[in-house]
Parts: C-alpha cells; sequence; structure tokens
C-alpha cells in the first residue's frame, strides 16, 4: 500500500515536470509569434502562459516537497504544500485574467489587422502543445494536477478558437475578432479560477472533505452495539485525499481493555471503507466528567 501511494505521487510529480517544460519552451516561442503576427489574443495568452508556466515550476516543486515523510515540525506532513501550490496558481489565474481585460479592451475600440497566417500556424502547434499537456495531467489525481490541467485545458480551448478566427480571416478580414476572443479568454479563465478556488480556500478553512457523507459516518460508528453514543467528532482534509478523524466514543457499561481495544477496530473498519486515513479516538465511560471544555 505504501509502495503504490509513493508510486502515485511520483507520477503526479512527473506529470507536472513534463507539462512545466512543454509549456516553458511553447510560451517563449508564442511571445515571439505574438509580436510577429500583431495578434492581441495571442500576446495576452503567452502572458497567460507565462503565469501557468511560474505555476506550473511551482507545482512541480511543491509536489514533490509534498511527499516527504512527516517531522517533529509537520506532525502531519507535507501534504498542504501541493494544496498552497494550487492556491498560488489559481490566484495568478484571476490576477492575469484582470490584466488581459485591461490591456484588452482598448482594442476592441482600435482593432488592428494580425497576421493570419502565422496564427493559424501557431494555433496547431499550440493545439499539439497543450493537448499533450493535459492529457499527462488530466491522468492525475491531485487538487494540484487538477487544478493546473484547468489551466492547460483552458489554453487548449483558445488556441482551438484562434485556429478557428484565423482560418476565417484568410477569406473574410474582420480584425475585432481578436480582441473579442481575448477578452472571452479573460472572462472564462477568470470564472473558472474563482470556481477552482472554493474548494482550496474551504480545506485551508479545515471543512469536512466532499467526497465523504458526515450523516452516513457517525450512523455507522452510532450502530456499534457497545458505543453508547458519541461526541466531538471533528473531520477535516489535509489536501482533498488524506482525511483525518478525532473522535470521542462513550462506551455502554464498564470499560475493560478487551472492549476498548474491540470498539477501537470496528470504528477503524467503519473509518477506512470510507476513505479517511487518520483516526484518533477517545473511550469514554458514561457520566464520566470532563475537566476541560470541548472534551
Amino acid at each position: 500500500m505504501k509502495h503504490s501511494h509513493h508510486h502515485h505521487e511520483n507520477d503526479s510529480s512527473k506529470n507536472l515536470k513534463v507539462a512545466f517544460f512543454l509549456n516553458f519552451s511553447f510560451t517563449i516561442i508564442e511571445l515571439i509569434g505574438g509580436i510577429y503576427t500583431n495578434s492581441v489574443a495571442i500576446i495576452a495568452d503567452s502572458l497567460h502562459d507565462l503565469g501557468d508556466t511560474l505555476s506550473l515550476g511551482l507545482s512541480w516543486f511543491l509536489e514533490k516537497y509534498s511527499s516527504k515523510d512527516r517531522s517533529k515540525k509537520f506532525s502531519y506532513g507535507y501534504k498542504r504544500f501541493s494544496l498552497l501550490s494550487a492556491l498560488i496558481n489559481s490566484a495568478i489565474l484571476i490576477i492575469g485574467s484582470i490584466v488581459i481585460l485591461y490591456k484588452t479592451i482598448p482594442r476592441l475600440l482600435n482593432p488592428e489587422t494580425s497576421n493570419y497566417v502565422g496564427m493559424l500556424l501557431l494555433a496547431v502547434l499550440g493545439m499539439i502543445v497543450n493537448g499533450v499537456a493535459v492529457f499527462k495531467l488530466k491522468k492525475g489525481s491531485s487538487l494540484n494536477e487538477k487544478v493546473v490541467a484547468w489551466h492547460l485545458l483552458e489554453d487548449l480551448l483558445g488556441w482551438i478558437a484562434i485556429f478557428i478566427i484565423s482560418i476565417i480571416n484568410q477569406f473574410i478580414e474582420i480584425p475585432i475578432l481578436d480582441p473579442i476572443l481575448a477578452v472571452i479568454f479573460a472572462i472564462v479563465i477568470f470564472y473558472n479560477a474563482i470556481k477552482n478556488l472554493k474548494p482550496i480556500v474551504a480545506i485551508f478553512l479545515q471543512s469536512t472533505p466532499l467526497d465523504v457523507d458526515v450523516n452516513e459516518l457517525e450512523t455507522k460508528i452510532k450502530n456499534i452495539k457497545t458505543i453508547n453514543s458519541i461526541h466531538d467528532m471533528h473531520l477535516w482534509t489535509m489536501d482533498s485525499e488524506n482525511h483525518i478523524l478525532t473522535i470521542h466514543v462513550v462506551l455502554k457499561g464498564k470499560i475493560t481493555p478487551t472492549k476498548v481495544k474491540s470498539v477501537k477496530k470496528q470504528i477503524r473498519k467503519v473509518v477506512y471503507s470510507m476513505k479517511i486515513k487518520h483516526v484518533t479516538i477517545e473511550v469514554e465511560e458514561k457520566n464520566e466528567i470532563c475537566e476541560y471544555n470541548d472534551c
């Protein structure tokens, strides 16, 4: 099981590495091509891709860092370093989309002619590069990989749109299509960045995991025969995959070592079946007086 877990982490890091080098190389080509073709959509997209490249580099570094074993300083491990990267990536997308809107809106009022043959060639190359990167990251399961995959999927869709308008302009020259496309890119990017940011913020605020039914979990634990009641149950997640539970259980009758061992085993069976990997159980007798609050 441990081997499988590390294999997943290595795959995640490898996928991000491939996507980083693909994006880094293409961003340079794209920026030069955007200036050469006088396409504001391509220049705007190259700035967005530059943000993606920085995000991918950070994601790659933090994904590797997040696989480190836990220490005395970070007793839960480094899993949230990967999540921190996803948070930064989302912030870069939001800022980038605002910059694109600011730079592009004046071109709506004064559209300029672009080199549409050059745009077409760049669009074909862009679709290939981003398509390969999306394919690599879509297979990943970490939240970090999913956020980065969204970055690159948006880029892929953008290149498809650039491909279409460059073909249209080969026959009917409509220069305003270029800035209109850039504005659409920015709005879509902004919307998806906000949408992706919500679950990340929820995890940092220690919300309960989305893939665990808390009511079902409580019911299953309460149905264990030797349990009288439960209280102070806390459930949160480190990174959308590694969930943690702490719970106080009050037993029926007198507590014995055998009964405690049995109830813990049954609780762990329930918890593990619901994809919760770490659980701490406090066992109490009925009418036991707690000396502190929240215990």
